[in-house]
């Protein structure tokens, strides 16, 4: 069948990525859609997805999830999408393209959305069998696929954001994971050498082998032509059995060289600034296959944004032009925030860096400053809050001096600009150059009172998302500004917050959840029950506080066994096949050859899997739930009691051996962590607690990572706090030293006890130091000088715990009760769940997980049997 411009004019769109997805929004936006016909060719299996979160697939989400095509948008603006059906030839003299299943569609006009395609190096065996790229959601299929049937080692070919995503998955998925990269540190565009200096620290530190300034020569394979190693340039030779290509993009114009359109020497579609190509008038090209007017090919969701909009305007006769882009980038890598913005190399003449390194935490912050003090740029790593602030401010002269942006919070001399710092016309999101004036014109013009509704009114926040932190502060200010009474209830349940619930439950001695919701909750939510928001936070205050109201500090009594977190309803970490995970506590990290000797012929008879984690303690993986209580049995026969790994509470003091082996120790930091450990066990909090205890200043239990951490001094103790690793990591800081360990603990003691008193739910050390009024500061003045005269009370609401400390898995394997709820199915406790399997690996076992394969419907005979929801005009 063939289609020709007739009456009503033909739009066609070749490519249906994120960016042809947002050239659709703006056609609907102009009212392009009611006047045109418009048809989507798609060349992979499933329409628009997020291709900037493709890796999150590994962490759960699925390929519908990361779907950005609303069909209901597709249904309501009559566009005929074809998936699986790409175009293969386009005859620019008839104007019509013709698609993979044979379809002709003539146009009026063409938009070429076609992106880029993965570079593989031209080294011999690239295409064996265990090579793959990065780059759709069927190529992280494939790879799962393989990764979990026949590699145990896997290779990154690139240190660039998919290099270092991808070898993060491989590691996800079980692999011994290295990274190959040509240049002499990773992510050689965005940083500089002491962001990669900073970088590479820390993903070494999570367990990946990086190899820098060599490339890949050859891919070695065996007989049957499958991966079995990497020979590199500096003639080494590395064994692995899976090798990912992410060497970088190249744009996919194929399609436009087929049909005599103009592209550049080094590739990209040639057009000009409406997005126009420069052979025909009637094509544009938009997004990564574009070479735009300013001679870049732009690899960034936000200028093929700007793309679409500009070419969408082009069409409906309005003015607009893409002349270039900002390519400033906040990511997270790893769980490390990299980010840089405006001229973050210094390569403009007669500028000065202002730079802020702390190898130990991983922290890299520099900002690149004209003679004039304008802000021209910047490298931010491992800790990029400020970027949104900063990035606004390029361009200008901060109002403070620039050493004290890049100082990390409570440190002598930092400033945390806040977002009202910033001038109306700074750009808040780059992805669509939505302005401070802009959002602030939402709330004051258009009555948005939240974030959802700033969104959907100016689309800020919807890009990639780095702006939404910045975004929300702008909104709150903003209402408070105008007098508006911003609610800062902690749901839709509670008015108050966390901490005025608190107040009210210590105060008035209230010790259930039911009278609390009835007393003091909102009108409309008296009565009723609840919701997932207040039912556990409400939970853990009663549970901080159960000696002093006189509640149940065992968390499945009675109502308190409803609240809980879904971990806790079990007293065990779900895991991602439906099984669970057994964690006895090991205080300090000492433990004795029988108390070693019990956890292995438990792990053994119930066919469990083992690992030493970073806490200094031994984790068992794959108990299914009937079997919970019978390992706990045994383990609490042999003297163990639980680990809290499912609670938000204290999970470990970490320590090292101290000055009783080692012969730097000045301190016994053992026994310290065992006191420790043992003191604050059970003690329930906003978010977890980790901490540790170094015997010496060479912190070889890394205390100053932990919410609260200690290190020896000939005199006495360090105490730290504030501290934090994982996703957002802190460096902690100093609170008081050289304490005797009286002195310690009741410091300890204190800092905790205010912490949960005022705390945001699921608040870290780390975040609420920062938030809360006058910092560390305000802290050292209430638990050190006991400014506030509250620390009397503090230490008696701790001693109270202490004193009545129970472990909650001795108490459950007494009560028959309690033992009934550990069942898969209610209606059949003897029948165990047949979703829970394991398959063998490395001697052990790990899940067993289906495949998550969704398709969409491929190309049918008939043309006019296209995408449901699509409209025949």
């Amino acid at each position: 069948m063939t289609t020709t411009p007739g009456a009503t004019p033909t739009i066609v769109l070749v490519g249906h990525g994120m960016v042809g997805q947002r050239f659709l929004e703006a056609l609907a936006e102009r009212a392009l859609t009611a006047t045109h016909r418009v048809v989507v060719l798609c060349e992979e299996p499933r329409p628009a997805y997020d291709r900037v979160a493709l890796t999150s697939y590994f962490s759960g989400r699925t390929p519908d999830e990361l779907s950005m095509t609303d069909m209901e948008f597709i249904d309501t603006h009559g566009i005929e999408l074809y998936v699986g059906d790409p175009a293969e030839t386009i005859d620019r003299a008839a104007r019509t393209v013709t698609a993979r299943s044979g379809r002709v569609f003539g146009y009026d006009t063409l938009v070429l959305a076609t992106g880029s395609y993965p570079f593989v190096p031209p080294v011999p065996h690239k295409d064996a069998t265990g090579c793959f790229v990065y780059r759709t959601i069927e190529d992280l299929l494939a790879i799962e696929e393989y990764a979990r049937s026949r590699a145990t080692v896997g290779a990154v070919v690139g240190g660039g954001l998919l290099g270092l995503e991808a070898a993060g998955a491989l590691k996800g998925l079980g692999l011994t994971s290295h990274i190959v990269e040509f240049a002499p540190r990773l992510m050689p565009v965005q940083v500089d050498e002491g962001g990669g200096a900073a970088l590479l620290r820390t993903i070494e530190e999570m367990g990946l082998t990086v190899h820098t300034g060599v490339g890949t020569q050859e891919i070695v394979v065996d007989s049957a032509g499958a991966v079995t190693g990497m020979k590199l340039s500096d003639g080494s030779e590395l064994a692995t059995d899976m090798v990912v290509f992410s060497a970088g993009v190249r744009p996919r114009d194929q399609l436009a060289r087929d049909c005599g359109l103009t592209v550049g020497e080094r590739g990209g579609i040639t057009v000009d600034e409406q997005c126009r190509t420069v052979a025909d008038p009637h094509v544009f090209a938009i997004g990564e296959c574009a070479l735009a007017a300013d001679g870049r090919v732009y690899g960034l969701v936000a200028p093929g944004y700007e793309q679409a909009e500009t070419a969408a305007a082009t069409i409906a006769s309005d003015e607009a032009a893409f002349t270039g882009a900002d390519l400033s980038t906040k990511l997270k890598l790893l769980g490390v925030d990299v980010a840089s913005f405006g001229d973050a190399h210094g390569t403009a003449g007669d500028c000065l860096d202002v730079v802020y390194s702390d190898a130990r935490s991983g922290l890299y912050k520099k900002l690149v400053i004209g003679r004039d003090g304008t802000l021209l740029g910047g490298i931010l790593v491992g800790d990029a809050d400020a970027y949104g602030t900063l990035k606004a401010f390029t361009g200008s002269v901060p109002p403070v001096a620039p050493e004290s942006l890049v100082l990390p919070a409570g440190a002598s001399g930092g400033t945390q600009l806040g977002p009202s710092a910033l001038p109306d016309d700074a750009v808040i999101c780059s992805c669509h150059n939505v302005s401070k004036g802009t959002i602030r014109g939402a709330v004051t013009e258009h009555s948005c009172t939240t974030v959802p509704e700033v969104k959907k009114c100016t689309k800020a926040g919807t890009g990639c998302g780095s702006c939404v932190k910045v975004l929300g502060q702008l909104v709150t200010a903003e209402l408070e500004a105008t007098g508006v009474e911003v609610d800062k209830g902690l749901c839709g349940c509670f008015a108050q917050t966390r901490e005025e619930l608190y107040e009210i439950v210590l105060a008035l001695r209230v010790n259930t959840y039911r009278d609390l919701l009835d007393r003091y909750g909102r009108e409309d939510a008296r009565g009723g029950d609840g919701c997932e928001v207040c039912k556990p936070a409400v939970a853990s205050i009663i549970a901080s506080l159960a000696p002093t109201i006189g509640a149940s500090g065992y968390v499945l009594d009675g109502e308190q066994a409803a609240l809980q977190d879904s971990n806790d309803h079990f007293l065990a970490n779900l895991q991602k096949n439906g099984s669970y995970s057994v964690v006895p506590r090991i205080p300090g990290g000492e433990i004795t050859p029988e108390g070693l000797i019990v956890i292995g012929e438990i792990a053994r008879d119930f066919g469990l899997y083992t690992k030493i984690t970073g806490g200094q303690r031994i984790d068992m993986f794959g108990a299914r739930v009937e079997q919970l209580p019978l390992i706990w049995m045994r383990l609490v026969d042999a003297g163990f009691e639980s680990g809290h790994a499912y609670g938000k509470a204290l999970r470990t003091v970490k320590s090292c051996v101290g000055s009783t082996w080692c012969r730097y120790g000045v301190q016994d930091s053992v026994r310290m962590a065992i006191d420790l450990e043992l003191r604050y066990r059970g003690l329930r909090s906003p978010h977890k607690l980790k901490s540790a205890v170094s015997g010496c200043a060479r912190e070889c239990a890394e205390a100053q990572s932990k919410d609260f951490g200690v290190i020896a001094t000939a005199a006495g103790w360090n105490l730290y706090v504030g501290g934090n690793g994982g996703a957002t990591p802190r460096h902690a800081d100093l609170l008081a030293q050289d304490l005797t360990d009286a002195g310690l603990i009741r410091l300890i003691d204190r800092f905790l006890m205010f912490y949960i008193r005022t705390a945001d739910r699921l608040e870290r050390t780390s975040t609420w130091l920062e938030r809360i009024p006058g910092g560390l500061d305000h802290v050292r003045d209430v638990v050190v000088e006991d400014s506030l005269g509250i620390c009397e009370e503090l230490e008696s609401l701790m001693a109270a715990h202490v004193a009545n400390y129970a472990d909650e898995w001795a108490s459950t394997i007494n009560d028959p009760e309690k033992l009934a709820r550990f069942v898969s199915f209610v209606n059949a406790p003897d029948t165990p769940d047949p979703v829970v399997g394991f398959v063998p690996e490395r001697d052990q076992i790990k899940p067993d997980l289906p495949l998550l394969s969704i398709g969409m419907r491929r190309p049918a005979e008939d043309p006019a049997d296209v995408l449901e929801g699509s409209a025949q005009r």
